[in-house]
């Protein structure tokens, strides 16, 4: 797939993000949420600084995205995130009716935008998302292996 200058500066403050959260002690995942070129929101793991076993990036980037248009629903949004989405995060995302899904990496123990199972394009959910992905995987699946070397040791 050829990606867009615009897709690529959106992924690489993704990964800015999920390097946040290595800093933090997290899972080092980042994600963001833009629409017509805006940012609406965006996060990081937060999921042992909160307790929240909901602290996913996605999630955290939906709540602040959704906040700020005060609205639960966000068409024609684009969530990037560094990981591909786990089943909690993909059916929020279909119930936003996100439009599109870009994920860095893939989640072979847990993913649900195509790995494990596709909740996000799935025929009979209420809502489809398109999803893509690779955009700078190479470096996400790196962060995240190093990550978890470090955790180990």
């Amino acid at each position: 797939m050829i990606w867009h200058e615009h897709e690529k500066r959106m992924m690489n403050r993704a990964l800015e993000l999920a390097a946040e959260a290595e800093a933090a002690g997290e899972v080092a995942v980042g994600a963001l949420i833009e629409r017509d070129g805006e940012i609406l929101g965006e996060g990081n793991n937060r999921v042992i600084r909160d307790s929240d076993p909901s602290g996913h990036a996605e999630m955290v980037a939906l709540r602040r995205a959704c906040s700020r248009v005060e609205n639960y629903r966000l068409p024609g949004a684009t969530l990037y995130v560094t990981l591909e989405p786990c089943a909690m995060c993909a059916g929020a995302l279909v119930h936003a009716r996100i439009q599109r899904v870009v994920f860095a990496a893939w989640d072979p123990r847990v993913g649900a935008g195509g790995s494990i199972i596709n909740l996000l394009d799935h025929p009979h959910m209420n809502h489809r998302c398109i999803v893509s992905t690779g955009l700078l995987g190479e470096q996400a699946e790196d962060m995240l292996k190093k990550f978890f070397v470090a955790r180990r040791s």
